[in-house]
């Protein structure tokens, strides 16, 4: 029987881990590490390992984990071959990272090998453990596409930054580190004043550290210049340049990682993913390394690179994930934010792999401002939200653009955290101009498989910016919710689309009285989850909140803290763990393809379908209102939504429909039934305890019902390819039992014949038909379409 998540321990491997230290680590106290282990591997390679299309004129870079001794980087220790043939070229080396310079363009469509040997040291005098060996395949031409600055930390017009912080800029590919200097990348403030500082360069950022931090309540302006190259020698187009003003006080917090992919304890992973730490905060990318991101199959490090871009960093094993095989991820206390704070302690979290690889195009599921929009605010950023988590390298202002009026194209900037990506403008948009934006199919997924086609929207802005504040609409659990789940995950509804970048586990917080509870938070649409690392204590009361650094995407932050409370249940219920609808849950009916009402039906709560039409709700009678957001009908006690509606209404489906989905899944993946086939199916005139039930034939209830019993907390999930519940059946629940903890998980065809009544949360594959004076004290959340003729349904 199933009872609480399943959480791995947490073995100290430092023995093994000790090979990843970095020289100096900890933040010179005064003391120093002796090093007496090889060093770690690179971090990561431009292009990387198994990469095709590479464009025949570029440069390869490699990027250490910590500084290494210029004097064995040369072209003895960095080689590049193609077949047996020895490519003629330079290498030289700046902050991290290595340059290998071909003397001459690489052949189209060729298969190069590109190794850095054991020969390398770092300053310390070790060597690399082995050589690191990597390939990739060229295409057919030339880049000749110029670099852009795609984020920067602070952002142009900042107010209240940290003056200990670092300066960053984030490109839209990797760039020649020996064109990335205090010539190329310059500060300055207050007026034209240079600020003294190093600059660095690794993976795809580029690092201003002042000597000496940054003067208080100061305006500065940095600036990179067209002097800063790609690796194929294309310059940016003009010098990129943005302003930010200090505020009075140092940055004290510890960053958090707020967001993994996969989740903690997640299981059937797809073997071909790359693992993905988001973080509360934007990094430093030089702490960001093999060192501090790594990944064990149990005792044994997994070899990869890692790459940070934004606030999400990147761990790109060097081969598959093995099928059926449990993973540790560790984020280590090595991982710094740009004033230099490390993680309070490392993290940790786990997965377990599947047997199959990803080969999925992903979707682009929300936008914002939506297609065809109007009277957009001028100060608004653009999001789009995805079906699945992505590679943040690949979502750049070349991946992601906006032209307007015609096709002249907006200026802006980019960034990806959790399953969003947001498009700032430069300057804001202009007033009553129709924009264009477009996501190409250069955007790729974890997995490498990119979108199916490119991704266009449109939308019109309006005359005024929006100084609106946002609102929480909704939470889950409701605010004094009592006997709420020890698995569930806490989730706000906003009113509007908020910056992801400041939904993290820093703005929306769970505590125990004055303890934190640790946990990731995710965005999609219009919904924030706070997902705990481990169920909640029983009989507690929790405070929830959600603080006022959570913005909109014109910038507006909530107008004051939104806090709750709920309270868990009292005592371990029996049975499973329940199924945790989330979203859908504020649904009674909800399907993807339809619902057809006939005869005199009532439904007590709301309904929806989504991705489709209000079309396909017929026999309501819908009215329209003027919102503009939902409908009502008289038959109907509660709103009717579809995704044809006015904004916010699409984004709410579109969560609903995810979380159902994902509700279904859950209950289908319990394992370790109490009951397998009991009375081969046909449960007629039995009594059933809590527990999981699975069946194997479809389940059969006759006239003489079925009971429920067990007290108000304890859960059933039942199993079962199909449902037939006959003419006159009578499902009861006895003792305390409650119709909102049973589950019904069916793959296949659900019928509810006349005059029948059943208790119970529907989640259903296929089609769920009710037929004439049947009753259901449940839910109906049918992935295709629900069938009624004169019922009762009613919300438990």
């Amino acid at each position: 029987m199933e009872r609480f998540k399943a959480r791995k321990t947490y073995f100290v491997f430092m023995c093994i881990l000790s090979v990843f230290l970095i020289t100096g680590c900890g933040g010179g106290d005064g003391g120093e590490w002796i090093e007496s282990v090889p060093i770690s591997p690179v971090s990561s390679t431009v292009p990387l390992n198994g990469a095709v299309g590479v464009p025949i004129g570029n440069k390869l870079s490699v990027t250490f984990s910590e500084a290494m001794d210029p004097a064995t980087i040369n072209t003895t220790t960095f080689t590049l071959k193609q077949g047996t043939t020895v490519i003629a070229g330079t290498v030289a080396y700046a902050g991290l990272t290595a340059v290998f310079t071909p003397a001459s363009n690489f052949a189209p469509i060729t298969t190069y090998t590109a190794r850095i040997t054991a020969g390398a040291e770092n300053l310390a005098g070790n060597p690399l453990a082995s050589d690191y060996v990597w390939t990739f395949t060229t295409g057919a031409a030339a880049d000749t596409t110029a670099p852009t600055v795609t984020f920067s930390v602070p952002a142009d017009g900042d107010t209240g930054a940290a003056i200990n912080k670092k300066i960053t800029a984030t490109f839209s590919e990797a760039v020649d580190p020996l064109t990335i200097t205090t010539t190329t990348f310059t500060v300055t403030g207050p007026g034209v004043t240079p600020v003294a500082g190093t600059v660095v360069y690794a993976g795809a950022t580029a690092t201003f550290t002042p000597t000496g931090g940054l003067a208080a309540n100061t305006t500065y302006t940095a600036t990179i210049t067209n002097g800063a190259e790609d690796l194929a020698g294309n310059a940016l187009a003009s010098d990129y340049v943005w302003t930010f003003t200090t505020g009075a006080a140092p940055d004290t917090t510890a960053p958090t990682v707020s967001l993994t992919a996969p989740a903690d304890g997640e299981t059937g992973v797809l073997t071909n993913k790359k693992i993905t730490a988001t973080f509360s905060e934007a990094m430093d990318p030089l702490t960001i390394s093999t060192a501090t991101f790594t990944t064990l199959s149990g005792a044994t490090a997994v070899s990869g690179t890692v790459t940070y871009s934004g606030v999400t960093a990147v761990f790109t094993p060097a081969t598959d994930l093995a099928a059926d095989t449990s993973y540790i991820v560790t984020i280590t206390t090595g991982a710094e934010d740009l004033a230099g704070n490390p993680l309070a302690s490392d993290y940790v979290w786990t997965f377990t792999t599947g047997a199959a690889p990803d080969t999925t195009a992903p979707t682009v599921t929300f936008t914002d401002p939506a297609n065809g929009d109007t009277g957009v605010a001028t100060n608004k950023k653009i999001a789009a939200t995805f079906s699945e988590s992505m590679d943040p390298l690949t979502i750049t202002t070349t991946t992601f653009t906006v032209t307007g009026p015609g096709v002249t194209p907006v200026a802006g900037t980019m960034v990806y955290a959790g399953a969003t990506a947001t498009f700032t403008p430069t300057g804001g948009l202009a007033g009553t101009i129709t924009y264009t934006a477009t996501i190409t199919t250069g955007a790729k997924d974890l997995a490498g498989n990119t979108l199916a086609v490119d991704k266009v929207w449109s939308f019109t802005t309006g005359a005024a910016p929006d100084t609106t504040a946002p609102t929480v609409t909704l939470t889950n659990p409701v605010d004094a919710a009592t006997d709420v789940i020890l698995s569930k995950k806490v989730q706000a509804t906003f009113s509007e689309a908020m910056d992801p970048l400041t939904i993290t586990t820093a703005t929306f917080t769970l505590m125990d009285g004055v303890t934190p509870v640790t946990g990731t938070v995710a965005y999609v649409g219009l919904v924030a989850t706070f997902t705990p690392n481990s169920d909640l204590a029983a009989g507690t009361t929790y405070t929830a909140t959600i603080t006022t650094g959570a913005k909109d995407l014109a910038g507006n932050a909530l107008a004051s803290d939104y806090v709750w409370t709920f309270t868990t249940v009292a005592a371990v219920p029996l049975g499973p763990l329940p199924v945790d609808l989330l979203t859908a849950g504020n649904f009674t009916i909800l399907t993807k393809t339809g619902i057809t009402t006939t005869g005199v039906t009532h439904i007590t709560g709301d309904i929806g379908v989504s991705p489709i039409a209000a079309t396909a709700m017929t026999g309501f009678g819908l009215i329209l209102d003027a919102s503009g957001e939902f409908s009502t009908s008289t038959l109907v006690t509660g709103k009717v939504y579809a995704a044809s509606y006015a904004s916010p209404t699409p984004a709410i489906l579109t969560t609903a429909i995810s979380d159902m989905e994902t509700a279904y899944t859950d209950a289908a993946g319990r394992t370790s039934p109490d009951f397998t086939n009991l009375g081969t199916g046909n449960i007629s005139g039995m009594v059933l305890a809590p527990g999981l039930y699975k069946f194997t034939t479809g389940v059969v209830i006759n006239s003489a019902g079925v009971t429920f019993s067990g007290g108000p907390n304890d859960v059933w999930i039942i199993q079962a390819p199909t449902l037939n519940l006959q003419a006159g059946a009578i499902v009861t629940i006895g003792d305390e039992a409650q119709a909102k903890n049973i589950f019904w998980q069916v793959p296949g065809a659900v019928v509810i014949a006349a005059n029948s009544t059943l208790q119970g949360n529907l989640l259903a594959a296929t089609a769920i038909t009710v037929a004439s004076g049947a009753v259901l004290n449940g839910r109906a959340l049918g992935q295709t379409n629900v069938t009624l003729s004169g019922n009762t349904i009613t919300a438990p």
